[in-house]
């Protein structure tokens, strides 16, 4: 049975695999801010136990036994954060820390349940696709709001960075996922974003703003 630290660990690689399938043991390191002998330690550990495969001086991967407990606690993560959200009325903002405490229960029936009041959900709060019991994901071609063309009607439909400070930013604005914005004019001085929201508001979002932004291009009849 996988202890807390270890699903800590397992849920970083997933998280770096994304991006490669391959993960350096330095960035992982940097990921958990621990000691690059303390990660090689535990990655020794996750080796035994079937979970990566890993050579010295080599990138970590994740065996499919692994990713399957990763994507667990993943799917855990994500299920409660839109429990929290949903059914208990807490703010997309506030749910990151109390989810990674219940993450790590093992009690299966209890996040079955919870998945059921929910109505089966696919994705989290922040757009973020919540894994199945398989431990499949469905992947889909958002693009970031930064690379959109002026003129262009886009659904907000997702965050690439759920950090309390975006989605405070986020809230401020009155920004939400769903939202159907227009792009209404990029400056081209700091590349900011002039956006034209639901309610014909017009506002002017940092282009670091705009990256975390993933969006669908509204289809042009």
């Amino acid at each position: 049975m996988a202890t807390i630290i270890i699903e800590n660990y397992l849920k970083a690689l997933y998280s770096l695999s994304q991006k490669n399938e391959t993960v350096p043991l330095t960035d992982l390191s940097k990921e958990l801010d621990v000691s690059a002998p303390t990660v090689n330690n535990m990655v020794k550990k996750l080796q035994e136990k079937g979970w990566v495969n890993y050579k010295k001086y080599k990138p970590i991967k994740l065996t499919k036994a692994g990713r399957l407990v990763a994507a667990s606690v993943i799917r855990k993560h994500r299920l409660t954060e839109m429990f929290l959200v949903k059914i208990m009325g807490f703010g997309w903002e506030e749910v990151h820390d109390i989810a990674e405490q219940i993450e790590h229960i093992k009690s299966d029936s209890y996040f079955e349940r919870m998945d059921e009041l929910l109505g089966f959900p696919t994705t989290d709060p922040h757009g973020s696709p919540i894994p199945n019991k398989q431990g499949e994901i469905i992947k889909h071609n958002y693009k970031p709001l930064s690379e959109i063309e002026q003129n262009t009607q886009v659904t907000i439909t997702a965050l690439k960075d759920s950090s309390f400070e975006l989605l405070d930013y986020l809230n401020k604005k009155n920004i939400k996922l769903g939202d159907s914005i227009r792009v209404n004019y990029i400056e081209p001085f700091d590349l900011s974003f002039n956006i034209i929201l639901p309610d014909a508001r017009e506002i002017t979002m940092t282009n670091q703003a705009c990256k975390s932004l993933l969006v669908i291009e509204k289809q042009k009849k």
